[in-house]
């Protein structure tokens, strides 16, 4: 059921995140806060021997860039934000002298704790986390469920009086979902960022796409078990001057019939600004670079054509945005190497977006402006529902919940008939870069 809950006040409390790949800092310990912005005219003011894909290389499976689609729309989506009020199904804090008395492990307690600081209480029930520590399984989720918690954060912050959507309802297939929807905030039209952790039989339609991309399946009955989770996010300012921003990281395994699993991570992010300002594309891009270097020197570009690739609008000759990075089916060289990285990229949305949503979001703009933001907003809509793979995949597959499918796309967005920009425009500039894409860190 939707909530409406008020206005986030709550502090930053994660600690480290446990599994060999380091701390999970607060994302205050990586940028300034800096004020909060307000709409003009209102008062105030460890390196890895290299990342690769496995078998399907060159192959996409069904999900690509839409987790939030696919996931989301096979999981139903859940949210709770922040606030005054109590969130929903959050674990309830205890002494570690009452957890003593219980006979609970000191494990279970710093489990807890960690957990009290996520938007809810994570999809898997805690006893199930308990058993499993070292699963992959276990420490994904717990990665999207403490990403989802500092994107929120960050994002209410700047907001500086956001109201959460708040949704959560289980899969009846297996799994379910967790997802914060902020529309009609002072900066924000609409921000959504969800946790999806689903698992069931694969549709066979599915099954058939992954076969034609490479994918080697065994099924048993024609069936084919699967575990998939990820968090993502789109976030579309209202100011055109602040660009939109998508990013999603996901975890994905399938057990065949001879009782092998395959496993794959997946992910990226992407900035779509109206305008071309060169600056926030560099800083946008060096933050990712930099997550990247992290674990390999030819992970950046590799990623960072991938994501120019796949974003493509092809009936229109033009990227979606100025591009990222992007990944998918990276299955080497281990799944601890494999998740440290993705870990990284997790860990560098926060300082590669908000810094350009707290630099823009006070400018001053034209309605001029704001149209050509809307026009921009077309195509936004135009990718999502013909390319994007998970984005089809949900919309096709039984229980989906078309709402959460959908959450990536603006509230508002116009298509004009037979619109051209000026030459030499500031219109014409950002075209100019979608259809052919530059190096900005180099």
């Amino acid at each position: 059921m939707a909530l409406r809950l008020c206005r986030m006040s709550m502090g930053l409390c994660w600690r480290a995140a446990r599994g060999g790949c380091g701390e999970l800092r607060p994302w205050s310990q990586r940028f300034a806060a800096g004020p909060i912005c307000r709409p003009p005219g209102t008062a105030g003011t460890v390196q890895s021997r290299g990342l690769g894909r496995g078998s399907a290389a060159g192959s996409g499976p069904w999900m690509g860039a839409g987790l939030a689609a696919g996931l989301a729309g096979l999981a139903g989506l859940a949210a709770a934000a922040f606030g005054h009020v109590k969130r929903a199904e959050m674990v309830p804090k205890s002494s570690g002298a009452q957890s003593r008395q219980a006979g609970r492990p000191e494990e279970e307690d710093a489990l807890a704790r960690r957990c009290s600081c996520f938007m809810a209480s994570p999809v898997t029930d805690l006893r199930e986390l308990r058993r499993r520590p070292d699963d992959m399984k276990t420490k994904m989720e717990l990665l999207i469920m403490e990403t989802q918690a500092q994107v929120c954060q960050a994002l209410a912050q700047v907001d500086g009086g956001a109201s959460f959507s708040v949704d959560r309802w289980e899969r009846k297939e297996g799994g379910g979902g967790i997802s914060c929807v902020l529309q009609d905030g002072h900066i924000f039209e609409k921000a959504g960022v969800s946790v999806s952790v689903v698992h069931g039989y694969l549709p066979e339609e599915a099954v058939k796409q992954m076969r034609s991309r490479g994918k080697i399946l065994k099924t048993k009955d024609g069936k084919l078990p699967f575990s998939a989770m990820g968090v993502s996010s789109v976030i579309h300012p209202k100011n055109p001057h602040a660009p939109s921003f998508h990013f999603n990281y996901r975890y994905f395994e399938v057990e065949e019939a001879d009782g092998n699993t395959q496993w794959w991570f997946g992910g990226g992010c992407d900035l779509s600004p109206t305008y071309l300002n060169q600056e926030d594309a560099v800083h946008f891009h060096r933050t990712l670079k930099e997550a990247c270097d992290q674990h390999g020197p030819d992970l950046y570009p590799k990623f960072k054509k991938w994501c120019d690739d796949y974003f493509h609008i092809t009936h229109r000759g033009e990227r979606r945005g100025i591009g990222g990075i992007f990944f998918d089916d990276l299955d080497s060289p281990s799944k601890e190497e494999v998740f440290c990285f993705v870990q990284s990229c997790a860990q560098a949305v926060v300082p590669a977006y908000i810094p350009l949503v707290k630099k823009h979001c006070g400018d001053s703009f034209t309605p001029q402006e704001k149209l050509w933001q809307q026009l921009r907003r077309g195509r936004y809509v135009e990718f999502n529902l013909v390319y994007d793979r998970g984005t089809k995949f949900g919309l096709f597959t039984p229980g989906s919940k078309i709402e959460s499918i959908l959450m990536s796309l603006p509230l508002t967005a116009r298509w004009e008939y037979m619109h051209s920009p000026i030459e030499n425009s500031k219109e014409a500039e950002i075209l100019e870069v979608l259809r052919h894409p530059r190096d900005w860190v180099h």
